[in-house]
């Protein structure tokens, strides 16, 4: 029996729970359609990932080689895996992704060890480091071998290159390398507004997580090597790890068309300036609390908790904290303006009831 595809959803609802809700940008769908027909060798040897290493070298220099992979959890755990010995452990914030929200599968898959720090803006410094920066001697101890940093951070806030090159330097002096995962890199960059070498490869970043998915990608990431003296059997890893694709192409073509030219700063800057948007909504309306510096596309929020149960019915949205009412409002490289003054106008009718 014949069925036909049909749309399942409305495209006019956009909400605010995460950038990963938006769908895939026009000029990726269109790269996907140019790279499709024909054959072309698998694996990672055809012409789109050849191309995509030309394009990583005009962002992040001659000696970067990007691997692309599935997922920002399939690059992170490759990562820090080519990072670390057996018996190694990573240093990162208590509210890291790899902590918070990638089910254990940096222990449990990776078999490696994280070192927790709280942090209060999501953001590690070299004193921070130095809570578990020790006992390398120690064979009761788990050594620390990596530090990890986030940009921007699960808190939606942004290092500053001098911030980055601060912990590379403390890092690389206790023998250490340093790890970044760039989930939202080209938020943090439109933020900053420098070029992604500038707090990456420029400052000491040996390995990066680079991400795509929430910035215009139908899917995929890339393991980036910034330093190829910092890691070892990096394409033994990923296949290990069960994340080399087969069709390598429909990945590498994707990264290419976000960052050939600069649809991937279009977007960020997009995302960022509806993020500034709504900031600037919340903060006028009495007994909303917001959190944290907007600094890129995340506004962190307090407001009564019986507030955000009835807002959630008209718009999706995450608790970050429910017992203190927190919660993350995100934005989208396809969040229009529209979105953000009815989301604000709602949250108004709400507190006001």
């Amino acid at each position: 029996m014949r069925t036909d595809a049909r749309r399942h959803h409305d495209p006019q609802v956009r909400g605010f729970a995460s950038d990963n809700y938006a769908g895939a940008h026009p000029e990726v769908l269109a790269a996907i359609a140019l790279a499709n027909g024909g054959h072309q060798v698998a694996y990672g040897e055809d012409d789109y990932t050849g191309h995509l290493q030309r394009v990583m070298h005009s962002h992040f220099g001659p000696t970067a080689e990007a691997f692309p992979v599935f997922n920002g959890t399939g690059a992170n755990v490759v990562a820090l895996q080519a990072l670390t010995d057996r018996w190694g452990a990573v240093i990162c914030a208590e509210s890291a992704h790899i902590n918070v929200d990638e089910g254990g599968a940096p222990e449990r898959m990776g078999g490696l060890k994280l070192l927790t720090v709280p942090t209060p803006d999501g953001k590690l410094t070299p004193e921070l480091i130095d809570r578990q920066a020790y006992g390398w001697d120690d064979e009761h101890r788990a050594m620390p071998q990596v530090v990890s940093i986030t940009q921007n951070t699960e808190l939606g806030t942004v290092y500053t290159p001098d911030e980055i090159r601060a912990i590379c330097d403390h890092a690389h002096g206790h023998g250490m390398k340093v790890h970044l995962d760039g989930a939202r890199i080209a938020n943090a960059a439109a933020s900053l507004d420098v070029p992604m070498r500038t707090f990456t490869n420029t400052v000491g970043v040996d390995v990066l997580s680079f991400g795509g998915t929430k910035n215009g990608a139908l899917f995929g990431e890339a393991v980036v090597v910034l330093n190829p003296d910092a890691v070892r059997a990096m394409k033994h890893l990923r296949k290990l790890s069960m994340q080399l694709a087969s069709k390598m192409r429909f990945v590498s073509v994707q990264l290419e068309a976000l960052l050939a030219k600069d649809l991937w700063l279009r977007n960020a800057r997009h995302a960022n300036a509806m993020a500034q948007r709504l900031a600037e909504g919340v903060r006028a309306i009495d007994g909303v609390e917001i959190l944290y510096p907007v600094q890129a596309n995340a506004v962190f929020a307090r407001l009564p908790h019986a507030v955000s149960e009835r807002l959630q019915k008209r718009f999706r949205f995450y608790f970050w904290d429910e017992t203190a009412g927190d919660v993350r409002w995100m934005c989208s490289f396809d969040t229009r303006e529209d979105d953000v003054d009815a989301f604000l106008q709602a949250l108004k009718e709400e507190m006001a009831r």
